[in-house]
């Protein structure tokens, strides 16, 4: 039966999510340098169109119609059978449609958090191909395994409130492998380039905070306790984090700088992701003060000692809070804040940390794999990296013919 109270809050929910992906787009617009602005932004955007589409034509089937197989099918093709009354194997308060709806917008912003990663140097078109093909082939079966009705990892007993495996896991693994393939941007030898809009960074940060509580309390499909507590501990993390990244630089560096205060509250908002239902207040500020910690010597210690070009940390920071988030439900999750989830190692289920183990490591095979393949295959077909004259112009007017500065460096 319908909750007008529920439907009205996840309606909500799906705006916020939603507007994360726009948000995003100035957080990543504001740290490229003034010549790639525009690319990031249209990057973004066009995402929203592109996914949203595949999704209502065969996205949510396969993610989502009820199977034990690789993916869930093509029942729900073009929303046959997805009805505006309730689907109870998902939600039995809310419109189908709008659980359908909801679930878009997280995959709608998944592929988009793998821009970080190749940001500067990839051509448009092979983005749009690149982009529909990891979509299909990698986004939505690991969305099924996790989340659908048969997936194996739900049935396995893998817990993920809002998507730590299956968004920022996911995506953080592609990055990685798309900025390995892809290789360096030219003349950064340097060092990495600084920001070049910090306003637009914190911008995009408080946008997407905002937003995450769409994400993660939204995920409660609900307007209960449930969301309130997801709602608490989303804000408790994303809080602990940012403060702890400015005192992890304030001792490291000398100084704490507000570029920092935004990387450690996503870092923050994505380890709380996979808790958000699971954990209470507390274990969510130990999960944001170390999240910090972990995503600070990614970005800082590893990646300069690899050599890779992530450009924008979509690996250092959703990836590793992303893993740490999954393994902390494992940790910290409890009966007590969710009976219809597990107890965590520290709540006498070591079990669980186990298998939030094993969820991590076969998601981030199998997406490491086939992106690879899909890379390479894209590749092939319309090659991925633009001319190294096309990038040194800047890829706002070389792939747009638009630039959104008149003074280009």
């Amino acid at each position: 039966m319908i909750n007008s109270g529920d439907t009205a809050w996840v309606l909500i929910s799906t705006a916020l999510v939603m507007l994360m992906t726009p948000a995003l787009a100035f957080f990543y617009g504001g740290m490229v340098r003034k010549k790639n602005m525009l690319s990031v932004l249209m990057q973004c955007f066009i995402i929203l169109c592109v996914l949203s589409i595949q999704w209502v034509l065969f996205g949510y089937s396969l993610s989502f119609a009820p199977s034990k197989g690789f993916w869930g099918g093509f029942a729900w093709v073009g929303l046959q059978g997805v009805a505006l009354e309730p689907y109870a194997g998902y939600a039995g308060n809310i419109p189908h449609q709008l659980f359908m709806i909801y679930q878009a917008m997280f995959a709608v912003i998944t592929p988009a958090l793998i821009i970080g990663a190749f940001a500067e140097r990839m051509k448009f078109s092979a983005f749009l191909l690149f982009t529909l093909l990891w979509a299909t082939f990698v986004y939505d079966p690991v969305c099924h395994w996790v989340w659908g009705i048969g997936g194996w990892l739900r049935n396995f007993g893998a817990l993920d409130f809002a998507g730590g495996t299956v968004v920022h896991i996911n995506a953080g693994i592609a990055a990685i492998v798309t900025a390995l393939v892809i290789g360096k941007r030219k003349n950064i030898d340097n060092g990495m380039p600084a920001p070049h809009n910090m306003p637009f960074v914190v911008i995009g940060t408080a946008l997407l905070w905002f937003g995450w509580f769409g994400f993660n309390a939204g995920s409660a499909l609900a307007a209960n306790g449930l969301a309130v507590n997801a709602f608490v501990v989303t804000n408790t993390a994303a809080a602990a984090a940012g403060l702890s990244w400015a005192c992890i630089e304030w001792l490291r560096n000398g100084k704490p700088t507000i570029f920092g205060v935004c990387s450690g509250a996503v870092a923050g908002l994505v380890a709380i992701t996979p808790a958000a239902g699971f954990v209470s207040v507390i274990p969510a500020m130990i999960i944001g003060l170390l999240v910090s910690v972990f995503c600070f010597f990614a970005v800082s210690v590893i990646k300069p000692k690899l050599g890779y070009d992530d450009s924008l940390d979509a690996f250092g920071v959703h990836c590793v809070g992303g893993i740490w988030g999954a393994l902390a439900t494992g940790l910290f999750a409890s009966k007590a804040v969710n009976a219809a989830g597990a107890n965590g190692l520290f709540f006498g289920n070591p079990k669980q940390l186990l298998i939030q183990a094993l969820a991590v490591l076969v998601i981030a095979a199998y997406t490491f794999v086939v992106t690879f393949v899909i890379y390479k295959l894209v590749d092939l077909v319309i090659g991925v990296r633009v001319d190294e004259s096309d990038e040194l112009i800047g890829l706002d007017l070389t792939q747009h013919r638009e630039q959104a500065y008149t003074v280009l460096e």
